[in-house]
């Protein structure tokens, strides 16, 4: 029996898969794409409902904030759609758009904005969109495979925002005490964050699937 290692490597087979679905064209609209949604997500905040009564009387139905917006999910889902170029196309737009004065950042934009304690999670984007698009296209979509590539993706903006804020506390630049940084920036919108990136995940899976790649 002749073996192909072509229908055999997973990883040949996304790299083709790839190359015949998404276009310079697609990943070049996918970028456009994931800058809007991300410029956009920063000012929705995620939320759940919560009934105060019961039977529920959806006139007195709450909502409970998670602590997150959906800009982390953008940010993961142009790379789960888009790919890695994609991803990384848009977040390098968005960075740009902010630091030339744009207001897209959640504080306004500028230069000056790199002494905010949150813009090392901004930094951090880049290599999270990048490398949550490099792992969706690495295998065949599965469910699975692309809430490892989330995760990856969102562990890596923390990872980046973790140490710029260490740079600012040891420089001295920042307001707030290292701990106090972490505790804020990282570790409260992190539960919130997990059930977006599990969102994401679901959403990317069933468009994947719709549109055959």
């Amino acid at each position: 029996m002749i073996s192909i290692p072509f229908l055999n490597c997973d990883s040949n087979y996304s790299l083709l898969l790839s190359k015949l679905v998404l276009t310079t064209f697609d990943e070049l609209l996918w970028a456009i794409i994931g800058l809007l949604l991300t410029i956009n997500g920063v000012f929705i905040e995620v939320a759940v409902p919560i009934p105060s009564t019961w039977p529920i009387d959806w006139n007195q139905i709450d909502l409970y904030s998670l602590g997150a917006t959906l800009q982390i999910g953008a940010v993961l889902l142009v790379g789960c759609l888009g790919g890695k170029n994609a991803g990384a196309l848009s977040q390098i737009a968005y960075l740009v758009l902010g630091l030339s004065g744009v207001q897209v950042f959640s504080q306004g934009g500028g230069l000056s904005y790199v002494q905010e304690p949150t813009f090392g999670y901004l930094l951090g984007f880049l290599p999270g969109a990048w490398i949550c698009g490099y792992l969706a296209f690495r295998k065949k979509s599965r469910l699975e495979i692309l809430l490892l590539s989330c995760l990856c993706g969102l562990l890596t903006i923390h990872l980046f925002g973790i140490v710029y804020l260490t740079g600012l506390s040891l420089s001295q630049l920042s307001s707030f005490s290292w701990g106090t940084s972490i505790w804020q920036f990282s570790i409260l919108p992190l539960p919130g964050q997990l059930i977006v990136m599990c969102a994401v995940a679901l959403i990317a899976f069933v468009l994947r699937r719709i549109l055959f790649y």
